[in-house]
């Protein structure tokens, strides 16, 4: 057992104890204190990482722990097994690194119960670290439903007016995904007989890809039919935690109600739940039938690209824009992950991580406005730029950095989707020539985001200032605009230096192209 993944899991569970336990007057200060320790240990994890391949695929993990943890007899086992890749290890750095801002951000609109809030983000960040860490399916699927208890309490007593409907209808669908996620992949190990004895996620895969196993030696109801029903499954349930249009409706409701750190963590973290974890089973443990259905993901991918900018067109709030525009940057993921490609791949995990950084910067921009007008709504405000200087050339940056502006991680992230993408056209297996005319059409996203992105920003922030409000609008507090600034500068160096995790994604990424051909 290493325990370094323990350690930070560890730090943070007793972090949110004693915060809660602890008194409202020093919450915020001791809960970013202690989210300090994870953070420098995710980044020691970083340093002296040294996996080697995809953890699923045969790779080596890298701070890798693994004990029999229940033995269920003739049942497989369930361990408890964790460990990183250079899939995960990103997502690892990606949660510590919001989790503190996400706190800091916190020290202005947080002005009740602070003890509780701040324990709760604070046990959110351990599940979200086991969710990115563990490659045993039950203990993954403890820290994935632990994730959402405190995620609803956050929204759901710390939200804005209507936050209990937001809450309980982030709680509905997401459960309600979870089950049927849940289902779909017992079933197929289960079916799998005595092809596997624990539900080790690297066991299942093999399993299913390296050993080929042959559909006949699958159970009940055939082993085709039950591989397309595992992965239908899997997909709806992880759709809805992308989230994918048409099952995205719950997104915008959750964004608007909820505080502004939890904002962040939701779109920064959250998200990259569904996207990694389709990753991790529906295109690496059944490429066969994502192949065979290449061009319905494809429409999906491209539908919530364009269909999620044009949503974000039409708002007037600026939360509302942010969050429909998660939907859309989402999109390009799946279509990543579709393309099947070392650069599709690598490019989709890439956004993962460069769209947590850009959202986040983006909603605590939003947070920091409202935090001084009390006001998001477009219509209300007009030449921001001149009282609020500093929030308003971060906020102007950030969204550059949504549009693709070069040299920013955005452009570096669509641009390996993009090549991905269109290299996969050369593949010989049926439909993949279809794959450049998706993406031909998902770039046309790009421009629509310019388009609400640019609007927004002409009516918000340039012209006559112009605010009908009590409140005394100004510069905002250092503590405010310091997580602004780390931000920016992170998503100026990933843009400018891509290879500080792109060349770690890349070695546990061509496993998973070489599934369908497109590792070279």
């Amino acid at each position: 057992m290493n325990g370094t993944i323990e350690a930070l899991i560890a730090v943070t569970l007793v972090g949110s104890l004693v915060v809660m336990a602890g008194s409202d007057r020093y919450a915020a200060k001791l809960a970013t204190a202690f989210s300090l320790i994870p953070l420098v240990g995710s980044l020691g994890m970083w340093a002296t990482y040294d996996a080697t391949g995809n953890a699923l695929l045969g790779g080596d993990t890298a701070f890798t722990s693994r004990e029999t943890w229940l033995a269920l007899g003739p049942l497989p086992d369930i361990e408890w097994f964790v460990g990183v890749d250079g899939i995960s290890m990103p997502l690892v750095v990606l949660t510590t690194v919001l989790v503190t801002l996400a706190l800091v951000s916190a020290w202005t609109p947080i002005d009740e119960r602070q003890s509780q809030f701040y324990g709760l983000v604070l046990f959110l960040e351990a599940g979200l670290l086991g969710v990115f860490t563990a490659l045993d399916f039950f203990v993954w699927f403890v820290f994935w439903e632990a994730v959402l208890v405190p995620m609803y309490i956050l929204i759901g007593v710390w939200g804005g007016p209507r936050r209990k409907y937001a809450a309980i209808k982030m709680f509905v669908y997401t459960n309600v995904a979870s089950l049927v996620m849940f289902v779909g992949y017992t079933a197929l190990v289960f079916g799998l007989g005595d092809a596997v004895s624990t539900f080790a996620l690297p066991e299942t895969a093999q399993a299913l890809v390296v050993d080929n196993v042959q559909p006949d030696e699958l159970a009940f109801v055939g082993g085709e039919t039950l591989k397309v029903a595992a992965f239908a499954a899997l997909f709806a349930g992880f759709a809805v935690k992308v989230p994918v249009v048409p099952v995205h409706t719950w997104l915008p409701d959750a964004h608007v109600e909820a505080p502004t750190p939890v904002s962040v963590l939701l779109a920064g973290v959250l998200l990259k739940m569904g996207t990694y974890a389709l990753l991790r089973f529906n295109f690496t443990m059944l490429p066969d039938v994502a192949r065979a259905n290449i061009l319905i993901i494809a429409a999906f991918a491209v539908v919530s690209i364009i269909y999620g900018a044009m949503l974000a067109l039409a708002q007037t709030d600026l939360k509302r824009i942010v969050a429909y525009s998660s939907v859309s940057s989402m999109g390009y993921v799946i279509l990543g992950l579709a393309a099947y490609t070392l650069y599709g791949v690598g490019g989709a995990t890439f956004q993962m991580i460069s769209h947590g950084l850009i959202s986040g910067l983006m909603f605590m921009a939003v947070g920091v406005i409202y935090n001084t007008t009390h006001t998001r709504m477009v219509t209300d405000m007009s030449g921001m730029a001149s009282k609020m200087p500093y929030t308003v050339g971060i906020f102007i940056a950030g969204a550059f950095g949504y549009m693709g502006l070069p040299l920013m991680s955005g452009f570096a992230a669509e641009f390996y989707v993009f090549l991905g993408a269109f290299q996969a056209g050369a593949f010989d297996v049926p439909n993949y020539d279809l794959l450049p005319a998706f993406t031909a059409v998902a770039m046309f996203g790009i421009v629509i985001v310019a388009g609400y992105l640019l609007f927004a920003m002409q009516r918000t922030l340039f012209g006559e200032y112009r605010l009908e409000t009590d409140y005394e609008v100004g510069r905002a507090p250092l503590h405010d605009i310091a997580p602004l600034a780390v931000l920016l500068v992170l998503i100026i160096a990933l843009g400018s230096q891509p290879d500080i995790f792109f060349e770690m994604i890349r070695e546990a990424s061509g496993p998973v192209a070489d599934l369908v051909g497109g590792g070279a």
